[in-house]
Parts: structure tokens; sequence; C-alpha cells
């Protein structure tokens, strides 16, 4: 079978690359070794998300009585339903995905696919051909040696999605999106958790005053955060009991609890995809490419999380709309990774975009900073829901917005704002100017450009 375009992973990256070639009338088939949608929809982004809001959903019947409501009985969450729901709203997404594709008449080709030679990939025995081939195999969890993954005992973010039992107490090892969010599930159901965070902060990759804001949110969950501190091993003890070795600001200690998640991050998919015998080039870990995806190799293009770059399901998307449109001859503009958006899912939320105040301080890049707490939001406080800001990060040179920090209720929904300000090169005057809906959230980031002005109304 001759197609235009085979891609090999359906998730985020590749699916939307599928359908976009697809509508430029290219005939293509997409490649998948498990459910369409790969990871993000089937056992990551999707799930987990429907498995914080049961968690949200927890709390907020437990304050109830803070609104003027009574609950009657005992408010308990039922671990073995919670999760049951996550399965059950991935396997809707996935048949929508499915849907998707026969629209596009694209064929799905269900089994593991590698490259076999120039413009020809394998399928568990069968060979097709095309033009162009683009691998967008995905990511898996890190494991790392000193710390085993059994399943039951050290478990990954998957196996975690499927814990029928509450666990008394889990240690997350790792304060990236994955483990600060299902450390906050956890937390938030009433299991006693630890985060350990090798380097100085949690939630490392973000501004500094979000990743203290974040901080202070978890301790008040009654979490343990642990930062600046080395796991050296874990092991299984008679008891069954988790036993974690670590090095920290105390010196040497030993953690217990019922069972260790290890969010240390991710892996790329590259293992056995024919790399090697198609002579495509690898640099640490990653498939080497170039501004529109092309590997080494002419035909061969890579996507998603299999090349350099952050490791997003709507950056996997970006590239793939890019690499196809370069393919098909369109002349797209490059995805432009200084501006995307990022996202935490705990509670209160985390959103960002752009450059934090250290890497503007590093660069020697002057710029103005304005900051609106929540404190001080109509809809805020009459949500009850106070905690956090918005930073807005401004060049003094020209007043465009560099960066842009979130921290709060519902603020992931913010966030598209800022992102298209940063796109377009919106100035804190523009911003400041746009008449923002009242009582929103969203007037935050008014407020916020109007404070870096020197023109804040309500602080």
């Amino acid at each position: 079978m001759k197609y235009d375009i085979i891609i090999i992973g359906s998730g985020p990256g590749g699916y939307v690359a599928a359908i976009r070639a697809a509508q430029l009338g290219r005939r293509v088939a997409l490649v998948e070794r498990a459910e369409a949608g790969g990871v993000c929809l089937n056992w990551g982004c999707i799930p987990t998300k429907a498995l914080l809001r049961s968690a949200q959903v927890y709390e907020t019947c437990r304050a109830a009585a803070q609104y003027g409501v009574e609950v009657a009985g005992d408010v308990r969450p039922d671990l073995e339903k919670i999760v049951a729901r996550p399965r059950s709203v991935a396997e809707t997404m996935s048949k929508g995905v499915q849907f998707l594709l026969r629209k596009n008449n694209i064929d799905l080709i269900h089994g593991f696919g590698r490259l076999k030679g120039p413009g020809r990939v394998e399928v568990d025995g069968a060979e097709y051909e095309a033009d162009h081939i683009i691998l967008a195999t995905g990511a898996r969890p890190r494991e790392m040696p000193f710390m085993p993954v059994d399943g039951e005992r050290v478990i990954t973010s998957k196996q975690a999605l499927a814990l029928t039992r509450l666990p008394t107490s889990i240690t997350v090892v790792g304060s990236g999106a994955i483990g600060s969010e299902l450390a906050w599930f956890y937390a938030a159901l009433g299991a006693k958790v630890t985060v350990v965070e090798y380097m100085p902060r949690m939630m490392p990759l973000e501004d500094e005053e979000v990743s203290k804001a974040m901080e202070r949110a978890f301790r008040k969950l009654r979490a343990t955060v642990l930062t600046s501190t080395t796991v050296k091993s874990v092991r299984v003890d008679a008891e069954g009991m988790c036993e974690i070795d670590i090095e920290g600001k105390k010196g040497a200690e030993t953690l217990r609890s019922e069972v260790v998640l290890s969010a240390v991050g991710i892996q790329a998919n590259i293992e056995g995809i024919g790399l090697e015998e198609a002579g495509v080039a690898v640099e640490r870990g990653k498939i080497a490419v170039d501004a529109f995806y092309r590997t080494n190799v002419a035909g061969i293009y890579a996507i998603g999380d299999i090349v350099p770059g952050p490791a997003l399901a709507h950056v996997a998307s970006a590239e793939g709309i890019c690499c196809v449109e370069a393919i098909c001859g369109l002349d797209p503009e490059p995805v432009d990774y200084t501006t995307i958006p990022s996202c935490v899912f705990t509670s209160p939320e985390v959103a960002s975009v752009g450059f934090t105040e250290q890497q503007l301080q590093e660069r020697g890049v002057a710029y103005k900073a304005g900051r609106f707490p929540f404190t001080a939001s109509g809809k805020a406080t009459a949500a009850g829901e106070r905690d956090g800001f918005v930073k807005l990060l401004f060049a003094e040179e020209d007043g465009r917005l560099l960066g842009a920090h979130l921290v709060g209720a519902h603020v992931t929904e913010m966030l598209a704002e800022p992102t298209l300000a940063r796109a377009l090169g919106a100035t804190a005057h523009r911003i400041a100017r746009t008449i923002h809906a009242h009582p929103t959230m969203h007037e935050g980031v008014m407020e916020a450009a109007e404070a870096a002005m020197g023109q804040a109304i309500h602080l």
C-alpha cells in the first residue's frame, strides 16, 4: 500500500498531523500500537484531569458549610469509583479521535510501526510505502535504577491512575507537573504526602514566586515538601512498606511510606523503531531535527516528545501542523518556543507563558513587573478562592509582554489572553486599556498590567 504520508504514533502530535495532511489533500495512514489518541488522551492529560476533578468536588463538598450549604452525612472519597471515571472519559475521547480519522479518510493501522528502509514502514510484518514518514512515538515515564518500579509499591503515573485503594502515605519523587498534580490529588483525599524534589524549589521550571506560593499551598494541605533532596535508593521492607533513603538539608534520612510515585520525567520512545538502520541522528536521547522537523535522512521527520523542546501535548500538535504544512509546500512559520503556555492543574492552579523573572535577569533584560493578588479581586472573594496572583513582566524598552505567571483558581483558563498578547507583541498599555468584564478573574490580567505602569486602581 502506498501513501503520501505515514505517521507512526497517534498522540496529539500524530493524529493532528494526520488530520492536517488529509485537509491538504494527502493520502494518509496513521500507525498506532495501542489506543487511538496516544498516552496523553488515554493515560495522561485527559484522564488525570478527570481524576483531579473528583478531588476538587470532594474538597468543595467538605467546604460546603462555608457557603451556607449543609451536606447531610459523611463525605467520603470512593477511590474505586474515582479511578473508573477517567477510563470512561478516555474511552469517549479516543472514540472521538477515531471518528475524526474516519471523517478525514485517514487509514488507522493497528500495530507496532518501525522504519524499514527509504520510504518504507513495517507494521507487525506488513510493509507500507510513503513519500514522507513522520515519527511521533511519544514518551514514557522515566525509570531510575535506584527506584525500580514494580507497579504496586513503586509506581508511575499510569499505575497511579488505576489505584483502587487510597494509600495511607505516599512519597512523590519529582515536583514537575505530573508529580505535583498527583501529589495534590492524594493529599486532597487525605493521604499523608511527602514530595521530594532534587532542585532547590518545588516546580523548578516555574517562576520563583510561583514555586514559593505552591510550596505554601502544599504545606497548607499538610503535605511535606523536601527540596534540594536526592533520593539514593528505594526498597520494600518485609512489612510491604517502602523505605526511601534520601540526602537533603538535614543530611541522610530514611523516609517510610506505603507507596512511592516516581515522577522524575519522561524518556523518549525511540527504541526499536528502526532509527539505527535508517541512519537517523539521535542526540541526548532525542531525534535531531531542523525548524521544520526534518531529520538528517530525506523523507523522515520527527515531532513531539521524541525531539528537543517542551514535552507538552499542545507543542506536539503545533509541531505536527508545522511539519505537515512544510511537507506540503505552505511555507509555515517555525514554532515559537518562547510563547509556549504551560499549565499545572493543582489547587490552586498554575499557568505561565514566556520568560520568568530569573531568566530575564540572567539575560540582562530590563523589565517592569506588575502584580495583582486575588485577595483584591471581587470575583475571587465572592467565590471564596482568594489564593494566588497574576504577575506580568514587560520589557522596559518598549512595554511588550515578556512573561506571565499566574497562581489561583481557574487560572489555566485565563492563560490564553497573555499567550495571545505575547504572540502579538501587546504592551502593558494595550492590555490595561482593554476593557475586561466585571466581575471576573480575568480582570487580574488588566490590573497587573496597570500595576506595571504604576497606575493600579485596586491596589
